[in-house]
């Protein structure tokens, strides 16, 4: 039975690569939903899968994200793991399609939703933006302002994994340091003209295909303007991902039991506190003193 997938809007669900990939559940606005409606639904969710791993952007309106804690608090629950994504909403929408790809393998319900952290350091996401007087996500100089209200600018803009500016000249601007494995590279067209993300940066990036998908509806917000053109490059493949998340080493949470990468439980919160080394004993006597400076040996 695989681990559900929810998320907090309909665009975040991208259509899946495969067609083994299932969909996700969308948790839908206080204002669309009465309570005790997204309380069935949550719990006819809890009884198909056994557990519920909800992601959404930082973003998210704070009613909404209430409204998340308030169904987690009344269901008395700890099978619901309730994950925000510090990722552009393109971003945020390819990371939810990956773990929706790794739902159905064999990972316990706690690795799987730690490994969102882990997939995230993996997605170059970003945009090509006419301005960025009112962008806050990214650190922006006084000169990228101040060329912000010279007409037909446009600048690129990284956001992830590490934050890059830079303004697009005449002959397209010089590409960000990309991904070093294979990627694709996905495309959401806005109210702008630019070839720049096909033109120029997959070439670079040297990505195995571009996918052209639907914008979601708080990029404008996110990026601080309309006009733009959002990307993200991901690892497609599902053996891919799962040999990643495999070779993390897993561990099992002291306070609820769940499996999980990391350090902090995706379920409960709790962070992970590894084994106590005990003291080492002198052979059938007290506590055996330890030189100043010594090393304390870990059990193998």
């Amino acid at each position: 039975m695989p681990t559900a997938i929810a998320v907090t809007s309909a665009d975040q669900v991208l259509p899946p690569t495969d067609h083994h990939t299932p969909g996700a559940a969308v948790l839908p606005h206080p204002d669309d939903q009465p309570l005790a409606a997204a309380l069935a639904d949550t719990q006819t969710l809890l009884d198909q899968h056994g557990h519920l791993v909800v992601l959404y952007p930082a973003s998210t309106p704070a009613a909404h994200v209430r409204r998340l804690h308030t169904v987690r608090a009344l269901l008395e629950s700890d099978r619901i793991a309730l994950l925000p994504l510090d990722l552009p909403p393109l971003g945020a929408a390819v990371l939810v399609r990956q773990l929706r790809q790794l739902s159905v393998c064999d990972f316990a319900p706690g690795v799987l939703a730690t490994a969102a952290r882990l997939l995230a350091h993996y997605i170059h996401a970003g945009a090509v933006l006419n301005s960025v007087a009112r962008l806050d996500r990214v650190p922006v100089t006084l000169k990228a302002h101040a060329k912000s209200w010279v007409p037909g600018s446009q600048f690129a803009v990284l956001a992830n994994p590490r934050p890059r500016l830079v303004r697009l000249g005449s002959q397209g601007g010089e590409p960000f340091p990309g991904p070093d494995f294979a990627t694709r590279l996905a495309v959401a067209r806005g109210p702008l003209t630019t070839d720049w993300v096909t033109g120029t940066l997959a070439p670079a990036w040297r990505v195995q295909g571009v996918d052209e998908v639907q914008g979601p509806a708080a990029s404008a917000a996110w990026w601080g303007t309309g006009k733009l053109v959002e990307f993200a490059a991901y690892l497609p493949d599902l053996p891919v991902l799962h040999q990643l998340v495999s070779s993390v080493r897993r561990e099992t949470c002291g306070w609820c039991g769940a499996g999980l990468l990391g350090d902090r439980c995706a379920f409960c919160a709790a962070p992970f506190a590894p084994p106590a080394v005990p003291e080492p004993r002198a052979p059938g006597g007290p506590v055996a003193a330890l030189p100043p400076g010594a090393p304390m040996r870990h059990a193998s």
